[in-house]
């Protein structure tokens, strides 16, 4: 049984990220494979571990720039880097990107939009 924690318990793509586990376990040889939906302790960005951080960078995602144990973890970020070329330059376009859990940025740069995962 292969224990997971969304990012948050109202996550709406939980389902499909269960499932993608199951299915690449399965791929892997592991039959019969189970997930175990754990919410206690709750996820926090601080888990992304360093490489984690820079697959989101190369998926096109800015990874949460701040640790949430800063006091405006959730909001004031001033500066998100653009996953696509490195400017600073960027504004934030929309609080909510393609889930509740991300921001939808633009780089001023590039010109390219791009989300940024909060910090959690």
């Amino acid at each position: 049984m292969a224990k997971l924690t969304p990012t948050y318990s109202g996550c709406p793509a939980v389902l499909a990220i269960e499932l993608a586990v199951i299915s690449a376990l399965e791929g892997a040889g592991f039959t019969d494979a189970r997930i175990e939906r754990v919410l206690s302790p709750a996820w926090t960005s601080d888990w992304i571990t360093d490489e984690g951080r820079e697959k989101l960078r190369a998926f096109g995602i800015a990874p949460p720039q701040r640790s949430v144990g800063s006091v405006r973890a959730l909001f004031d970020v001033t500066e998100v880097a653009c996953p696509h070329c490195g400017a600073a330059d960027t504004e934030r376009v929309s609080e909510f990107g393609s889930t509740a859990c991300k921001a939808l940025y633009r780089c001023k740069q590039c010109r390219e939009p791009f989300d940024y995962f909060k910090c959690i």
